[in-house]
């Protein structure tokens, strides 16, 4: 009798997945810190401050943005593990204002890896790009116990017409265009809710972005919520302006079944070391679920966004999932959740 193989399972080949792989925020800026900064004329954005991207002049017309995302697989299907690295590494392009147009792929997989598995996790990945409006033209792939995937991106944008992590002002509003939750749904055990928030994680954030570009003026700070959670990139967004990111829990949107899973003790592993690092600038009223939603690592999350406060009606009227995290004070710099 032939034997009926199991399912493949990609998250039983790695200990830890998405971006809740990354290395603790303090960790990365002591290190970048610690890099000399390169100052030339041409490039915009470097590492003096670090952004979601580096930007690089080409002309008068047109900026090149760069930037590399990968990490271990978060989810169980090939596709879905391809299309969601595809669109996190898309995303940080896209926080930049710009246009994703190649992107290569960064691969690492054991040697008995089901090599089916591989093709799809590229095709998934061909096709994401492909739909942020690029192609991806190349890559490289080692061997390695864990599989890890993702890819280095590459867009174009005005020089004039970048959006950064600094410029939030005091009476700005801050929006997300994607619901909170993605470590946590995957963390619950709830299919229902895992499917919701990978339906999510797959989106990309280009279209959301082309909404940011119609305000124009009116933008005045953007970021992507990833691994750090929404109160540590609402962090970077309130140190780079000197101002209070305020965050109202009753407003906090989640992907289905989340706050439940919150309420029955579900956190992840991401969540300790997101608190830690904003222990001394965090304010809050022990709100226990909008705690978690805060601090939960999200992979390929929405834009976080500081808006005029008179462009946030058509903004939220282009139907496109946007929704109001809070407001920029004075004060701080700090995070707030009241």
């Amino acid at each position: 009798m032939t034997a009926v193989s199991e399912p493949l399972r990609l998250t039983e080949w790695t200990s830890c997945g998405g971006c809740a792989a990354k290395w603790g925020a303090s960790l990365l800026t002591e290190l970048v810190r610690d890099f000399d900064a390169v100052e030339i004329p041409e490039l915009i954005v470097g590492l003096a401050p670090f952004d979601d991207a580096a930007v690089y002049r080409l002309n008068a017309d047109q900026a090149l943005v760069s930037t590399t995302d990968f990490f271990p697989p978060l989810v169980d299907d090939p596709a879905d593990f391809g299309a969601i690295a595809a669109a996190n590494a898309c995303s940080d392009v896209f926080a930049m204002g710009a246009e994703v147009i190649t992107a290569i792929n960064i691969a690492a997989f054991p040697e008995h890896f089901p090599h089916d598995a591989m093709g799809e996790i590229f095709a998934a990945a061909a096709a994401t790009v492909a739909a942020a409006g690029g192609v991806v033209a190349g890559g490289h792939t080692i061997r390695n116990p864990e599989p890890i995937f993702g890819l280095a991106v590459q867009g174009l944008v005005h020089p004039d017409r970048i959006f950064r992590k600094s410029g939030a002002r005091p009476g700005d509003v801050l929006v997300a265009s994607k619901p909170l939750g993605t470590g946590l749904a995957l963390a619950s055990g709830d299919l229902d809710s895992a499917a919701a928030a990978i339906e999510g994680m797959r989106r990309l954030n280009r279209a959301a972005t082309a909404q940011l570009r119609e305000l124009g003026d009116a933008v005045h700070a953007v970021t992507d919520i990833t691994g750090y959670g929404l109160a540590g990139h609402g962090w970077e967004m309130a140190e780079r302006a000197g101002v209070t990111a305020v965050i109202e829990a009753e407003g906090l949107m989640a992907y289905p079944g989340v706050p439940e899973a919150i309420l029955a003790g579900v956190l992840t592993g991401g969540d300790a070391r997101n608190r830690d690092y904003l222990a001394d600038h965090f304010e809050t009223v022990g709100h226990r679920v909008a705690e978690a939603l805060c601090f939960d690592p999200q992979t390929s999350g929405g834009l976080l966004a500081a808006i005029d406060s008179d462009a946030f009606d058509a903004l939220v009227a282009s139907d496109a999932g946007w929704w109001r995290v809070g407001n920029v004070e004075t004060g701080g710099p700090g995070v707030a959740l009241r």
